[in-house]
């Protein structure tokens, strides 16, 4: 069975052992794996969101919820991130910095597509792109080596692909 409180428990004792992904992601891995109790825990997805279940400085845990068809523009997270899909899908799309760019430049490098109980880690340094390409919620749980909601990072203009300051505020309404 899955239980909020527990699950923050173990993912603060598994980053006070090893401060990497690597523990963290054992523990994301064991809840989605059970699909159902994480959907009993959290809820079944009626709206797209971002609900905070633990917000400190050392880590953030955070339930996702993105609505049909939606999708959010190439990102950074300045710190390691785990995502648990434990309802839905979640297609990632990563890119890279091309070199001697001006502007910040990036390219499409690679995807992943995260269904039913697939985990996914990701580097400091990863820039991606996420779109739920189903007609209904998509629910993911997604793990943070740090504080989410207070880090300079960037997002990069879906057109041009050039680099800008990541407007917080925008994107969490983005899922409301």
């Amino acid at each position: 069975m899955f239980e909020v409180n527990q699950f923050i428990a173990d993912c603060r004792a598994a980053v006070a052992e090893n401060s990497s992904h690597t523990a963290i992601t054992e523990v994301v891995e064991r809840a989605v794996a059970e699909p159902d109790a994480v959907l009993k825990g959290l809820g079944e997805p009626q709206s797209g969101g971002i609900s905070k279940l633990y917000h400190g400085d050392d880590l953030t845990i955070i339930n996702v919820v993105w609505s049909p068809f939606m999708t959010v523009l190439p990102h950074n997270h300045e710190m390691w991130a785990v995502i648990g899909v434990y309802t839905g899908r979640e297609d990632n799309i990563f890119w890279r910095r091309v070199p001697d760019a001006e502007n910040g430049y990036i390219e499409a490098a690679g995807a992943r597509s995260l269904g039913l109980s697939d985990t996914a880690p990701l580097g400091k340094d990863i820039v991606h792109s996420v779109t739920n390409p189903l007609k209904r919620f998509t629910g993911a749980i997604h793990v943070y080596g740090g504080d989410f909601f207070d880090i300079e990072r960037s997002e990069w203009d879906p057109e041009t692909h050039t680099e800008q300051t990541y407007d917080l505020a925008k994107n969490v309404k983005m899922f409301e």
